[in-house]
C-alpha cells in the first residue's frame, strides 16, 4: 500500500510541477484528463497557468491555484498519504513557528495514525481530503467520486470532530471539469499549487539545503507551497524556509482567509 501510495504520488507532484510545453499542455484537449501544471515563479514573479490549456474550468469551478496577489501571503500546504516519521517534527516546526497548515489525507494516513490526525486539528490546522484510496478520478464514476471521498471525510468527523471537511487536492494531480464539477456540488473547493519541488522521493532526498533552496526560490505573492510530508528534506528545513519568509516580508496564512474566514491561530 506503502509504495503504491509512493508512485501515485511520485506521478502526480512530477507532473504538478512541468514546465509549459510539456506533457501538462499536451494533455489538454476536451475534458481532459488535465495534469496540473504550471509555469514557475522565477525571482518573485507570478506563476502562472496561461498556457496550459485548463484554466478556463479551474477558473469556473472556483478551484484554487493563487491566493491574493497583491499580498505577500502564503499558504502552506502538506500531502500526507502515508506516515514516514516526518509529520510529528513538522507539527513541531510549525507550533513552534506559529504557522497554520493544511494537510491533505488519504484514507490510509487516517486508518494508520490517527492520533497524528487529531494532533493536526488540535493544534489547530486545517485536515483536507485527499481521498481514500487515491485515484485518477477522472476514470472512476460520480458515484465513486462521492464514496472517495465521504469515506475520508465520515472518518475525519468521527476523529476529530471537525466539521465536513472543505477542502479537496485531486489525486495525483488529474482532473476533468467533471471531477472540478462533481466534487464542487460535494461541497469541496479543489486546491492546486504554485510552489512545488520534486520532494515526494524518499531515495533521492537531496539535504535541507537542496528543500530551502528549491522552496525559497519559489516564493512569489499568494504562493500555495505544496509540500509532502514524508520528505527528510522538508522536514529538516521547515523552520528555515519559514524564517526566512518572514524575513522577506511574508506572512503565512490559513487557506479559508482566501474566502474571508479568519480562523485563530
Amino acid at each position: 500500500m506503502r509504495m503504491a501510495l509512493l508512485t501515485a504520488m511520485a506521478v502526480c507532484c512530477l507532473l504538478g510541477i512541468l514546465p509549459i510545453g510539456t506533457a501538462a499542455s499536451a494533455s489538454a484537449a476536451a475534458d481532459g484528463p488535465y495534469h496540473f501544471g504550471f509555469k514557475r515563479s522565477v525571482g518573485g514573479q507570478l506563476p502562472s497557468i496561461d498556457e496550459e490549456g485548463f484554466k478556463p474550468i479551474v477558473d469556473k469551478h472556483g478551484a484554487i491555484f493563487l491566493g491574493d496577489t497583491s499580498r505577500k501571503d502564503l499558504f502552506l500546504t502538506f500531502d500526507n498519504g502515508y506516515e514516514n516519521g516526518y509529520t510529528a517534527p513538522i507539527l513541531d516546526t510549525l507550533k513552534a513557528k506559529k504557522v497554520p497548515a493544511i494537510f491533505f489525507v488519504t484514507g490510509h494516513f487516517v486508518k494508520d495514525q490517527p492520533a497524528l490526525v487529531k494532533r493536526m486539528t488540535a493544534e489547530g490546522h486545517i485536515v483536507g481530503n485527499h481521498s481514500w484510496s487515491h485515484p485518477d478520478m477522472t476514470t472512476i464514476s460520480d458515484a465513486q467520486i462521492k464514496e472517495e471521498l465521504e469515506r475520508v471525510n465520515k472518518e475525519i468527523v468521527a476523529l476529530t470532530g471537525q466539521s465536513d471537511m472543505g477542502y479537496l487536492r485531486p489525486p495525483r494531480g488529474i482532473f476533468n471539469e467533471r471531477t472540478l464539477r462533481v466534487t464542487k456540488e460535494l461541497g469541496y473547493t479543489n486546491v492546486f499549487w504554485s510552489a512545488a519541488y520534486k520532494d515526494w522521493d524518499t531515495k533521492d532526498q537531496k539535504g535541507s539545503g537542496y528543500a530551502f533552496k528549491k522552496v525559497v526560490g519559489q516564493l512569489h505573492p499568494g504562493a500555495v507551497i505544496l509540500l509532502h510530508s514524508v520528505s527528510k528534506d522538508n522536514m529538516e528545513a521547515l523552520g528555515s524556509i519559514i524564517d526566512e519568509a518572514r524575513r522577506q516580508g511574508y506572512e503565512f496564512r490559513a487557506l479559508p482567509e482566501l474566502e474571508g474566514i479568519k480562523l485563530p491561530f
